[in-house]
């Protein structure tokens, strides 16, 4: 299997082995394989990989910034934010896992990574927002605090000041 005292997530470079990786989504083999590279040469993403030991890819997520539109939260949330139009976001726009490592708690262990980054590197943001590939991850999601949007059944957001509760 693994040994969890050997997994690192690291900024995506040059040494991280992609070209084995399968999530059976895809799409987000596809991105991870030929485009996470150059997305993160131009700042447009920021990708994250997940390896054990080795360098082999076994999960990676991105990290991009975005905005949130406050009609489009649910509105006793809304209600309790200035009324500006937009509020700064990250957006974590592709999260995936190995098909052959799922199961072994490393969703949840990449997205307490992401978190930690989030809250790092970010401190005038309002919300995480993620978007869903399907409803298992919808549940996957909320399983782990995150609300729906309004706009839409797979975009979901966890606010600044709840992703700071888990680690004060």
């Amino acid at each position: 299997m693994f040994d969890r005292n050997l997994l690192r997530i690291d900024p995506l470079s040059g040494i991280h082995d992609r070209s084995g990786f399968d999530s059976r989504v895809e799409p987000l083999d596809r991105y991870l394989k030929a485009h996470s590279g150059h997305d993160d040469r131009t700042r447009l993403a920021s990708c994250f990989v997940l390896s054990q030991g080795e360098q082999k890819a076994i999960g990676f997520y991105t990290l991009e910034a975005t905005w949130i539109s406050l009609v489009d939260l649910p509105l006793p949330i809304a209600k309790k934010i200035p009324s500006y139009p937009v509020a700064p976001a990250v957006l974590m726009a592709r999260f995936a896992v190995d098909n052959k490592m799922r199961g072994c708690g490393l969703g949840r262990f990449m997205l307490m990574d992401a978190f930690s980054r989030v809250l790092s590197s970010q401190k005038n943001i309002y919300a995480l927002i993620v978007e869903a590939n399907d409803e298992a991850a919808v549940s996957f999601y909320k399983a782990h605090c995150f609300l729906r949007l309004a706009v839409s059944g797979r975009r979901l957001f966890l606010p600044f000041a709840e992703i700071a509760k888990l680690f004060t």
